[in-house]
């Protein structure tokens, strides 16, 4: 995330520097010096950044290192804001100055001296500010390398969960409406004469039970009956074709094979599905990249007519982009089933006593889960073990990331690390207008055309051939 404050200070103080070259704009002797440093060790910092980024999701040390850098990064902002001011000011006293010495007619190249020796005293100022931010930059750039990070690239700190078609269907409320019109997709005649295949898509955020809704439709008894083969094949990033394909194909064929070329595994499925009605479920895909999915749509087409694809996805590109008939987006469930959901993990083999005790502070709890089923199920989970009212009053009153040390690892493995997917997955100019929203109190209703002209003030937008700030903005 300090990938977002990075990359405008670095692009601010090349922007000054080049302005102050043009202006003739200097500072004291020894400045440049300070400023090629500092912008060598941010450079040299920027390299690790996607690294350290998931680092401190669960090292402490990590995170208190990508704090001071992000304290340092403010106070280089503040003093890079105080130079651009400081360069116009000049400029505009100078003009006023050499006015003024004509209006006298005076009869020296020499303008005021209490006006250069001001000059003089701002230079100072600026760059012995400059100076102490280099030396935290300095010293911050040299405990990067305790912490072993990779260049450009993360280690995958954040494990992406392998998902399979099995679910306890005792364990889902709240879905049945959408569990029917799934079905009813899958079950109903094919939408376009000319094609075998039609591609239904499950769209929605990162915990928000799309799997789970594919899993309750894949093991339907209608649909186990309607269809000759049921595939399951958990996608997730990268999109690898050849283990796709290999999966597919050992799961049409009982066993496992020995091919590894993607042509003759492809050839394996083309073969496999020829005149079968088929279900094959796409779990989990985030690639737009359409020349992947062109490379294994081909194999799929020879499948009987009423045959299905049913894809879950966090992005509506992807589902646009593999050619979506029948496109379902999931939303958010109630408060009421959410508290649902809670109380029977929470509550799982608890007494009518602690039951009548606990349940409106574990209402209140369950509110905090904003219609997100996997938030209430590690919520749930976590009170599992909390026998007091104490301790359930002590996790109503906390932040989620406040939590002590236990607590907090298991909700931040459980819900915050599949979100933290959906972040990492934006471009860098999105993460950084996205980090921009954490300053407005919660709840605060944002104005679209406000935050935009404030993203622009902030320089986090940039005009492209294709628009201007305003439409990079609203897009």
């Amino acid at each position: 995330m300090a990938e977002a404050l990075v990359s405008p200070i670095l692009e601010q103080l090349t922007t000054i520097v080049v302005q102050k070259v043009q202006e003739e704009v200097n500072l004291v002797v020894g400045v440049k010096k300070e400023v090629d440093k500092l912008k060598s060790n941010l450079l040299d910092i920027q390299s690790v950044l996607e690294d350290a980024d998931r680092k401190q999701v669960k090292d402490k040390a990590v995170r208190d290192w990508v704090d001071k850098l992000k304290d340092a990064c403010y106070d280089m902002d503040d003093v890079l804001d105080e130079w651009s001011t400081a360069i116009l000011r000049w400029k505009m006293e100078e003009a006023e100055e050499n006015t003024h010495s004509r209006q006298k007619i005076r009869c020296s190249f020499l303008g005021s001296p209490c006006f250069y020796f001001n000059q003089v005293v701002r230079r100072r100022d600026i760059a012995l500010k400059i100076k102490e931010v280099s030396e935290k930059v300095d010293d911050i750039a040299k405990e990067r390398a305790k912490y072993g990070f990779d260049l450009y690239k993360a280690t995958d700190e954040l494990q992406r969960l392998t998902t399979t078609s099995f679910v306890d269907e005792s364990s889902v409320i709240g879905r049945d409406g959408e569990k029917r019109n799934v079905v009813s997709k899958l079950l109903a005649e094919s939408s376009q004469e000319a094609r075998d295949v039609d591609v239904i898509s499950l769209v929605g955020l990162g915990g928000i039970g799309k799997t789970t809704l594919a899993q309750l439709a894949f093991n339907d008894s209608e649909v186990t009956a309607h269809f000759e083969k049921k595939i399951w094949v958990c996608v997730s990033e990268p999109f690898d074709e050849v283990r796709i394909a290999k999966a597919i194909l050992e799961q049409l064929e009982g066993r496992p094979t020995n091919l590894v070329e993607l042509q003759s595994l492809l050839q394996g499925v083309s073969e496999s599905i020829k005149g079968k009605r088929l279900l094959l479920v796409l779990d989990d895909v985030w690639t737009e990249n359409h020349g992947q999915w062109e490379k294994l749509k081909p194999s799929l087409t020879g499948c009987a007519r009423g045959s299905r694809i049913l894809v879950t996805t966090r992005k509506d590109a992807v589902a646009t982009m593999m050619g979506t008939d029948h496109r379902i987006n999931i939303e958010k469930l109630s408060d009421e089933i959410c508290r649902s959901i809670f109380n029977h993990v929470a509550f799982q083999e608890r007494s009518k006593d602690e039951r009548e005790r606990l349940t409106d502070i574990g209402d209140k709890i369950a509110n905090k889960c904003k219609g997100l089923p996997l938030a209430a199920k590690v919520l749930g989970g976590l009170m599992q073990s909390k026998r007091t009212r104490g301790e359930w009053e002590r996790v109503l009153s906390s932040e989620l990331w406040r939590l002590d040390e236990v607590d907090r690892d298991q909700v931040e493995r459980r819900i915050f690390i599949p979100l933290l997917l959906s972040y990492y997955d934006l471009p860098s100019v999105v993460r950084r207008c996205f980090l921009y929203c954490a300053m407005f109190p919660k709840d605060y209703k944002m104005d679209k055309d406000e935050l935009v002209k404030m993203w622009m003030a902030q320089g986090y937008l940039k005009e492209t051939s294709g628009g201007d700030m305003e439409l990079v903005g609203e897009q």
